[in-house]
């Protein structure tokens, strides 16, 4: 199945309550954790150090940072949708989000969204997604949660 194509806040209001897609499978790798504990200044022995991770670890091997995997959504999210005759689109919130399971290191992962709501705020569409980050072989996701959007459509 292709992306959705969405040109309007009317065609979004034609898919409240229903499931957006699902992105394809990624691969969550040590190279993407490291660089991620890089960026953010988050050394962690439980994402960086394979070693302890192993011998000391609850897990057996090192772990994806929480927030590594919340951002990887813009990357799934665009697998899924594709959003044209905007002139803008803004992150605007996180709500009700939970980190339920850990994403284990050369862990395969997917993005699954549901378009919760879709308002018009005088002429911006305020989207909010139920999405939820699949780990595979694992009954319960990595999270879940409610993200919004702003989308300012020409």
């Amino acid at each position: 199945m292709g992306k959705l194509i969405v040109r309007s806040h009317a065609e979004f209001e034609e898919h409240v309550g229903k499931e957006l897609g699902v992105s394809e499978y990624l691969t969550v790798t040590q190279e993407q954790i490291n660089q991620f504990a890089d960026a953010t200044i988050d050394h962690q022995w439980i994402h960086v150090d394979e070693e302890r991770a192993k011998r000391e670890g609850a897990f057996g091997t090192t772990i994806a940072h929480g927030y590594l995997t919340l951002s990887l959504l813009p990357y799934m999210w665009d697998q899924i949708i594709q959003v044209e005759n905007i002139k803008m689109l803004v992150n605007y919130g996180i709500d009700e989000f939970r980190f339920n399971q850990p994403v284990l290191v050369n862990s395969r992962v997917r993005t699954r969204v549901v378009l919760r709501s879709v308002t018009n705020l005088r002429g911006i569409s305020k989207v909010q997604l139920e999405v939820k980050m699949e780990i595979e072989g694992n009954k319960k996701p990595a999270f879940e949660g409610i993200m919004t959007f702003l989308y300012h459509f020409i």
